[in-house]
This record gives structure tokens, C-alpha cells and sequence, in this order.
């Protein structure tokens, strides 16, 4: 096992400079600091310390640029929630922090852990091309991702919703209503979460034994190019009903429908994804895919303590829900 000796010599610095180093003392410069860090992760060194501590502490380490946590209508401000409920009666000392890509080109992941004595993290928000996204293939410090998913390192876990199941009960519902011909309308595939739900509107629409070309699903990194340019090809195209990556995208769909002179469902039916708060309260309520998020955050902790405990856990998926409201009904043949 590494000691503070290890890297002392390693670098050819005193231990004492190494011990400051690693507990962020102020007379270190930034430099040393980061050296030190970094030599420590290299050669696996622990806190040991921090296991020792009645008290473990986690951090919810959220993408502050492309996800919103601090408000009760904020998406993640239940999974936030639920880890936090699941996570602090078990003795752990949770801490919530916001990153952002410049942190990340700064610190690896594994050193901002060792860093702030953190034993494991939850992480939300993180899209495909991010640094921390590339130290989590090979890091060695315990991570739960919500939404995302590490091939091949058995320190991380991925947990979500069963997104297959939640598009299959989309695409069921619809096909039950009467429709076939259906679209879909989708942010850019920069997230792993999307992707998935891009496959899988492709393989209900294919399972349910409805046409799944290429063309009947448009994607923009703008949510306003969505609305000007793939909404309206649809519905030249006939489409009578349409499935969105997310509720936001579901909203604005049918505030553009109704601007281009469509009843919605009369005219078109439009399902959500999520059930984010707003989405009860939309003209007419939004028929959407339920994520139980508390459940989400709850789910994260027990899979990041499994992680903890040496067992090497890969996905935890929660089943989805299909949420029944006003703006899906019945398509009328002709």
C-alpha cells in the first residue's frame, strides 16, 4: 500500500511537504500541490484516514452548465434529494458541487476526490466529451453516473430508468390511440442519454410493427431549430402524433403547434419525457414518461455503497411509467 513516504521519495520532496500537499495546506504553492495530487493518484494512494472517520464523506457532483438542481422545480432537485434521504441516515456526509468544464481541465477526477477527501461521488449532467468523462474510464475512486455509462471499469456504476421500456409504453400508447404514423424530435446526440432514447424510438416504432425511417426523427442541438425546422417537416409530412426526447421539447411543441394552426390532440398528439413539475400544469397536460426521481437519487447512494463495499456493480435501471394526461387522444382514420 502507497504511503506518504512512497511519494515523498517518488518526487525527491519531504514528507511533511507531501502531508500539506494533500490537506490543502496554505503555505503549498498551487504547483506542488497539483504534483503532489497527481503522483498520489498514479501510485493509488488512499486516505486512509477517511475510512477510518465514523462519518464518510460523498459529494453529488453536478454538471453545472447542463443541469439545475437548486430549486424544488429544478429536474434534479429530487435526485439530489433522495440520494441525500438515503445517504445521511446511514451515517455519510454529503456534499453538493457544482463543476464545470474549466474544473475539469485542471484536476482529474481521481485527484479532486483525494483532494477533498471525498470516498465516492454521484454525477449528474455530464455529456460524452468532458475530461472527467475520460478519467472515468480507467479512475479508481467510487462513481455512480445517472444517465451515463463507463464500459469496462468496475469503479463506476450507471443509474436511470429502463429508457426502452419508457419509449416502448410511448409508442404502445400511441399505436393504441390509433396512430402510425409517428415522429420524433430529439436535442443532439451529444449525451449518452439521448442516444439511447434515439435507438430506442427506432426499436419500439420497429417492435410495434410501425414504419421507422430515418426521416421520421429530427434532432438540433436548439430547441428552437427543432420547433422552426423538424416540427413543421412532420407535420407536412402527416405525422399525427409526436414522441420528445423531453418534456421542455414536448412543451414548446405544442405552443408551436397551436401557433401553426394545430389542436393539440385533435389535430396532433405530442408525449413528453420525464414529467419534470411543469409538466401537469402545460395546455393541455402533457402525457409524458415518468422518471421516479427521488427513487433515482436513493438508487444512486445504494449503488455507489455497493461500489464502496467491493462489489462491482454495473447498472441499475428503474422501471418507467407511462403518465396519462390530455395531450395524447385518439387519431381518426382520413
Amino acid at each position: 500500500m502507497t504511503t506518504i513516504q512512497d511519494i515523498a521519495d517518488k518526487l525527491g520532496i519531504s514528507k511533511s511537504a507531501v502531508s500539506k500537499a494533500l490537506n490543502n495546506a496554505p503555505d503549498i504553492s498551487e504547483t506542488l500541490q497539483k504534483q503532489v495530487l497527481e503522483t498520489a493518484v498514479e501510485m493509488g494512494y488512499t486516505k486512509l484516514r477517511r475510512y477510518k472517520k465514523p462519518v464518510r464523506k460523498l459529494c453529488i457532483i453536478v454538471q453545472r452548465d447542463n443541469i439545475e438542481y437548486e430549486e424544488p422545480h429544478h429536474f434534479a432537485y429530487d435526485i439530489v434529494m433522495g440520494f441525500r434521504q438515503a445517504a445521511e441516515p446511514s451515517g455519510c456526509e454529503v456534499a453538493v458541487v457544482p463543476v464545470d468544464v474549466a474544473l475539469q481541465r485542471e484536476v482529474s477526477y481521481d485527484a479532486f476526490m483525494l483532494q477533498h477527501d471525498f470516498s465516492g461521488a454521484f454525477l449528474l449532467g455530464f455529456s460524452l466529451g468532458e475530461p472527467w468523462m475520460q478519467d472515468l474510464k480507467t479512475s479508481h475512486t467510487p462513481a455512480a453516473l445517472y444517465d451515463n455509462h463507463i464500459i469496462g471499469n468496475p469503479m463506476t456504476t450507471y443509474v436511470g430508468i429502463d429508457n426502452e421500456e419508457g419509449m416502448n409504453l410511448a409508442v404502445r400508447h400511441l399505436k393504441e390511440l390509433g396512430h402510425k404514423k409517428i415522429g420524433y424530435i430529439s436535442s443532439a446526440l451529444g449525451s449518452h442519454i439521448m442516444q439511447v432514447r434515439h435507438r430506442a424510438f427506432f426499436q419500439a416504432m420497429r417492435s410495434h410493427g410501425l414504419k421507422a425511417d430515418p426521416s421520421y426523427a429530427g434532432c438540433s442541438y436548439y430547441l428552437s431549430e427543432c420547433m422552426e425546422k423538424h416540427l413543421p417537416r412532420f407535420l407536412d409530412m402527416g405525422m399525427t402524433a409526436i414522441i420528445c426526447c423531453q418534456d421542455t421539447f414536448a412543451s414548446a411543441a405544442i405552443t408551436q403547434c397551436r401557433q401553426l394552426g394545430y389542436r393539440v390532440p385533435a389535430d396532433i398528439s405530442i408525449i413528453g419525457f420525464d414529467d419534470i413539475p411543469m409538466s401537469a400544469y402545460t395546455d393541455p397536460p402533457l402525457t409524458t414518461i415518468r422518471q421516479n426521481r427521488i427513487q433515482l437519487g436513493k438508487s444512486g447512494f445504494d449503488a455507489l455503497r455497493m461500489l464502496m463495499n467491493g462489489v462491482p456493480i454495473g447498472t441499475v435501471l428503474l422501471h418507467a411509467e407511462l403518465i396519462t394526461r390530455g395531450s395524447a387522444g385518439i387519431s381518426y382514420p382520413g
